[in-house]
């Protein structure tokens, strides 16, 4: 039996090293695609799951179904990697960005579609594009990457996903079935499939060839006489955020996360002022403040008036996560039940905290989401204008104070929680339904009271309204 399945796999390896030698390209993927057990199950994939989420698209169409075509593209680039990657041997830092070129350049266009004006549909599109971070699983190349394992990680990017399509159906429950169905056949595409299909085949990153060619580096360009500036640098591999990198280090991803936090590198370029640069020895200076002037102090990016960014766990006990701005995918992955966090100053950013924490503390943020599992004393909301709170697992107290705009979502473990609201407004609580097929209930927390005078004493009811 072990003889006759050798000799099967010497024969199959055989017949691609000839296909190899022919320089026929497609036979080869094709020989792949029959022989690798791998291909096959994501093929089925995207057959169900996917075709599934795009029937769903299509009953919406116009930026839903945009969107959703680009999920459609991700997973047949994902498709063709794993095949290539069978042909080639496992690439250094520089040439596995290459490698990955053809997948990041899809993400960049469906985090494009949630630029300018927010649409109806923003939710749809933003998760959409949430979800497929998910994908960057292949990236993994070991435990020293900076990433999670492939599994985990799927996990983890669905959850950032997870937080707008909540929100859809809430909007969309009792309205249009479309957009529930749709959100339910993406939660499916990605959990358990994907999860499931990467645990099965690749649960330690992406299968590379053993004497296959390595990744192509590109030829550079002839020199004249004076060398061209270079070109401008790549997005970073993966990510929401428009700032270009810094050229990657060597020593892996973990060695380019490391470069990007450090500030070596901050001031290696800027000029030195001059006496005759020094406004006070200018003689062209005057009093008169021009528009472009004017422009310019407006255009200066928010987080020039606060502190500088942090996301740091200070003396082993308190995570501080300070003036985040436009951050989508912050996460609190290393924590236990003796520390504590506390978000300042954020704006216009999520933050995952995975894990168990004595106390979270969430003060003048604005537009903020955190999504938090477990919590052993509180979660406190202070001083913030919109912000959405998640609990995945349980919190026995949520204190919400002088808060404009607060949505609560509670898992069935913190339906027992006790919710304290002073001086707050717009508080919603988002509870689940009866059964995992039901949507989500939106309930208000009353901000309006009725005081009586009875019996010696004031007796305090919550206003109620009528009407639709």
């Amino acid at each position: 039996m072990e003889r006759a399945l050798v000799e099967r796999l010497e024969a199959a390896v055989a017949r691609l090293e000839s296909l190899a030698a022919g320089g026929s390209i497609q036979s080869i993927d094709a020989e792949i695609s029959v022989v690798d057990p791998a291909i096959k199950a994501l093929d089925e994939l995207r057959e169900n799951s996917l075709g599934k989420f795009l029937a769903a698209a299509e009953k919406i169409g116009g930026q839903v179904l945009e969107s959703s075509k680009l999920v459609e593209q991700a997973f047949s680039v994902l498709r063709n990697l794993l095949v290539e990657a069978k042909q080639r041997k496992k690439p250094d830092t520089a040439e596995l960005i290459e490698f990955l070129k053809p997948l990041n350049e899809v993400i960049m266009k469906a985090n494009a579609l949630t630029e300018g004006k927010r649409s109806e549909v923003f939710n749809h599109v933003k998760s959409a594009a949430d979800s497929l971070s998910a994908l960057a699983w292949i990236a993994y190349s070991g435990k020293d990457c900076g990433m999670s394992l492939p599994t985990a990680h799927v996990e983890e990017s669905w959850q950032m996903a997870e937080f707008y399509s909540n929100k859809i159906l809430v909007n969309y429950r009792n309205k249009d079935a479309n957009h529930v169905e749709w959100v339910r056949c993406l939660k499916e595409l990605y959990m358990p499939s994907l999860r499931d299909f990467v645990k099965a085949f690749y649960p330690l990153g992406p299968v590379w060839g053993v004497m296959g060619k390595t990744a192509p580096v590109p030829a550079k360009p002839p020199q004249t006489k004076a060398p061209a500036p270079p070109p401008p640098p790549r997005a970073p591999l993966f990510s929401t955020e428009s700032a270009p990198p810094p050229a990657a280090p060597k020593g892996g991803l973990s060695a380019v996360f490391q470069e990007i936090s450090s500030s070596k590198s901050v001031t290696a370029g800027l000029r030195k002022v001059t006496d005759d640069m020094k406004s006070k020895n200018r003689t062209d200076k005057s009093g008169v403040v021009t528009l472009n002037a004017k422009e310019t102090q407006k255009s200066l990016p928010a987080f020039s008036k606060v502190g500088p960014p942090k996301l740091e766990l200070q003396m082993g006990r308190k995570w501080a996560v300070e003036n985040q701005i436009g951050k989508k995918n912050l996460f609190i992955d290393e924590c236990d039940a003796k520390q504590s966090v506390y978000i300042f100053g954020c704006k216009d950013s999520v933050l995952h905290i995975k894990g168990k924490v004595n106390n979270i503390t969430v003060d003048k943020c604005t537009k903020m989401g955190i999504v938090f599992t477990d919590v052993v004393a509180a979660c406190e909301v202070v001083n913030c204008i919109g912000v959405e709170v998640q609990c995945q697992g349980s919190a026995p107290t949520i204190s919400v104070d002088n808060t404009s705009g607060c949505q609560l979502y509670l898992s069935k473990e913190a339906l027992a929680a006790s919710i304290t609201t002073a001086k707050s407004s717009e508080v919603n609580v988002l509870v689940p339904g009866l059964t995992a097929e039901d949507d989500w209930v939106e309930l208000a927390l009353p901000q309006q009271f009725i005081h009586v005078f009875k019996d010696g004493q004031f007796e305090t009811s919550p206003v109620s309204h009528s009407g639709g």
